[in-house]
């Protein structure tokens, strides 16, 4: 790609890949500092991408940078919702983590790794089936019939306090 087809790509798609960005994002600055990135990525890797398909490759650029964003604004705004006294509750609570992991262990290993993945790691039905080489059904049943049986534990009366 020579630096004037590259300059007609900005111009024919910047407006186009922005709205994109922003729709999905609704944040006009990190859109704008997505887009920009994507095109300095295809600015590097101009030798490699074909004019034709320079569309094709901001789009998925831009789109796996929001993607990126995304998760990175979920893990700070989680984060931030930590209270202060958390260490002092954390060990107040020690039991229930006690009866937490005894409901844990009741699981088979594919349940409890479902679980993990799901609910403490945060992947996708689409993305916890290909670690564990299942459809996304299977991911769904097993992991319904895992928190069943984390439930039925946890809200026994033995374990309520």
């Amino acid at each position: 790609m020579t630096e004037r087809e590259y300059n007609h790509c900005v111009n024919e798609y910047a407006d186009n890949l922005y709205r994109f960005i922003v729709k999905n994002l609704r944040h006009e600055e990190d859109a704008r500092d997505i887009v920009q990135t994507a095109f300095e990525k295809l600015w590097r890797n101009r030798d490699s991408v074909e004019t034709a398909k320079s569309k094709s490759y901001l789009f998925t650029v831009a789109y796996n940078q929001m993607i990126d964003h995304i998760r990175k604004n979920k893990r700070i705004q989680l984060k931030e919702e930590f209270p202060e006294d958390g260490r002092i509750q954390y060990q107040q609570h020690g039991n229930m983590r006690r009866v937490l992991m005894e409901a844990l262990n009741r699981l088979n290993e594919t349940q409890r790794s479902l679980v993990m993945l799901k609910d403490y790691e945060g992947y996708s039905y689409e993305e916890i089936g290909k670690i564990m080489e299942l459809n996304e059904s299977q991911v769904k049943v097993y992991l319904h019939r895992a928190r069943v049986i984390l439930k039925n534990y946890l809200v026994s009366p033995e374990n309520v306090q």
